[in-house]
């Protein structure tokens, strides 16, 4: 079966982090909104034309047009055997059409890593981020925070300046108006499973890969949906 999952959390869980690593470990690809935008553009499809014309116009690109692009890029081979969703779904409209995309599939598995507000905060306010290739520094590269050198570019890091606290909190005010409805929507499911982020990011990576073991062996009994 085909290894599907969404990784849910607020701004600063690790989610994107977490991502990336269970992707490499499982030969999957991680698919982020931004990546699957800037591919459609690239790319030139009729849809990518669509959400390039609609970001000119410093517009929000729509559930409709957001959906296609997904839909598009979860056709590419390269995710047949498998993919990490980071960023979406955002909403829960937006998660019922991916339900509708994902018929005939193998189930998707949702894996939503918790972490408290105020460690949150903590932690986006110490955050770094390279000006040249746009990721995130990894919290746990010594190196990286010494220098403040990005170790995937070379770029130099600085903090995102919308890190500050007060921006931060309003960030964590609309996860909760906006994208928490989303762990109401998938919880009662069988392929749900919470992940405690405050861990060691090792730990939050070894119960992330058992977790989703313990996920897929509920979707291979035939009882996910």
């Amino acid at each position: 079966m085909a290894l599907n999952l969404i990784m849910l959390g607020p701004p600063g869980a690790g989610k994107g982090t977490q991502a990336e690593r269970f992707a490499k470990l499982k030969k999957i690809p991680k698919i982020s909104t931004g990546d699957m935008l800037r591919d459609a553009v690239k790319a030139g499809t009729e849809i990518g034309l669509r959400a390039k014309a609609i970001m000119d116009r410093g517009e929000l690109v729509s559930d409709e047009v957001m959906v296609k692009i997904v839909q598009d890029r979860l056709n590419r081979d390269d995710a047949r055997s498998g993919f990490i969703l980071d960023g979406f779904p955002r909403t829960v409209a937006q998660a019922r059409a991916l339900d509708g995309v994902m018929a005939g599939r193998s189930p998707l598995i949702v894996i939503d890593i918790v972490v408290p507000e105020d460690e949150l905060i903590r932690r986006l306010g110490s955050r770094l981020i390279c000006a040249k290739c746009g990721q995130n520094a990894d919290p746990t590269d010594a190196l990286a925070q010494q220098t403040m050198v990005c170790s995937r570019c070379g770029g130099q890091l600085a903090q995102r300046a919308d890190d500050n606290e007060a921006v931060v909190r309003e960030r964590l005010k609309v996860y909760e108006r906006n994208t928490r409805p989303l762990v109401d929507y998938y919880r009662d499911r069988p392929t749900y499973r919470a992940v405690d982020g405050t861990l060691a990011p090792d730990d939050v990576a070894a119960t992330l890969a058992g977790e989703v073991e313990a996920a897929k062996s509920v979707v291979v009994g035939g009882t996910a949906l």
